[in-house]
């Protein structure tokens, strides 16, 4: 027990099981696969300087960025028109980057397709640096995220940068599982995605959904705290493109001139990203990982749907019910119940179901899973909660 506060652990987003047989539940950052991090455990074990103490300027370490750039490529089939750029941070500063790069002044407009906490936040964040048009998908009387808006002819300014959009809102459990082709009248206008907690889980529609930049913080399905991916498509980039505001550190032309060494870069967290694609590809690539993606998925949804109401989740729409974050509550939030639930599968090994924000705890738990978890510890989870409604029905 917690002696400051007389309550479990579990009540208090604890993650510090100390069983080897933990399941990390929490939605980032996570746990990467466990080959993934037996690897670079192992990396410390050999002779000379790991990337922790590489020069970002020696060879050793060109030999890495060229590799993590290569086996992204080729795993996420990334086009040649497309650069690759390790940023700084995270996905919050690609809320900032990525319309100081395609927005040349304040008046220059943008519109954001509104699904979920995420896409709200980077909407709010590129208001400073041109004009927001927002296309809301929120509940007009509860003002909840459920669904994502159609996308109709007429709803979006053809003269608009780009059309932002999240791909996965990890908070509201909505997920596009393909990205959606815009109305005929701005089929020329790039979509921008943030991909933070989806990137490696499907594969991405480059050319045929008009990708023009995609960013994913590290932390949920590639690597550790500390890089972000972004992928650039090259007619973006050039000189003059940017706002005048931009920042060296966050502009993409500058950046790319500078093969990814324009300032320090996170050397360790990329080659992390890098062990992650190399697995990744022994795996079957993205498109075996997208199987998976499912099944895990599946065997959590098929639990709550099929208990008669013990368990709910907000998204009626299966079709975009999150596959990478599964927001559930138990008897319709019961509190009791709930804190009897966290604390018997923590005493489990099962961790990171709820997370305490300064906002407070969210409606509902949630079980992420991202790369680090496997299908069968989905179905622990599974099992689990079967088990818990049957004793508590």
């Amino acid at each position: 027990m917690n002696k400051n506060t007389d309550k479990h652990p579990a009540l208090m987003g604890s993650l510090s099981y100390t069983s080897p047989e933990v399941i990390n539940f929490s939605p980032g950052p996570t746990s990467l696969p466990k080959e993934v991090e037996e690897k670079i455990a192992a990396s410390f074990n050999k002779k000379g300087l790991t990337s922790l103490a590489l020069s970002h300027r020696s060879p050793e370490f060109q030999e890495i960025l060229d590799h993590v750039a290569t086996t992204t490529r080729k795993v996420m089939e990334i086009p040649d028109d497309y650069e690759i750029l390790f940023t700084h941070g995270g996905g919050h500063g690609q809320f900032a980057a990525v319309p100081l790069n395609l927005c040349h002044d304040q008046s220059d407009v943008a519109t954001y397709i509104i699904n979920g906490t995420w896409s709200v936040r980077g909407s709010n964040e590129a208001k400073k640096y041109c004009t927001v048009k927002t296309l809301d998908g929120s509940d007009p009387e509860t003002g909840k995220f459920t669904t994502f808006p159609q996308l109709h002819e007429g709803d979006i300014d053809p003269k608009s940068k780009y059309v932002y959009l999240c791909s996965n809102e990890t908070v509201n459990g909505i997920e596009l599982f393909r990205l959606p082709k815009l109305p005929e009248s701005c089929k020329d206008v790039p979509l921008v995605i943030d991909a933070s907690s989806d990137f490696t889980s499907k594969p991405v529609d480059w050319h045929a959904a008009n990708v023009g930049v995609l960013f994913a913080c590290a932390s949920k399905n590639i690597g550790h705290p500390g890089v972000t991916m972004a992928v650039i498509r090259k007619d973006l980039l050039g000189e003059g493109k940017a706002s005048p505001l931009c920042p060296d550190v966050f502009n993409y032309t500058i950046n790319t001139a500078a093969g990814n060494l324009w300032n320090t870069p996170a050397t360790f967290n990329i080659e992390v990203v890098g062990i992650l694609m190399d697995w990744l590809e022994t795996q079957g690539g993205v498109h075996a990982n997208e199987e998976r993606c499912i099944a895990k998925a599946k065997i959590l949804y098929d639990v709550i749907d099929q208990s008669h109401g013990f368990y709910g989740t907000p998204v009626a729409n299966k079709a975009l019910r999150s596959r990478m974050n599964v927001p559930f509550n138990v008897k319709g939030g019961d509190d009791a119940l709930t804190d009897k639930f966290l604390i018997e599968s923590w005493n489990k090994g099962m961790v990171g179901l709820r997370t305490l924000t300064p906002f407070g705890v969210g409606d509902y738990l949630r079980a992420s899973l991202y790369n680090g978890v496997t299908v069968d510890d989905a179905q622990t989870l599974a099992d689990f909660m079967l088990a818990f409604a049957k004793k508590n029905v």
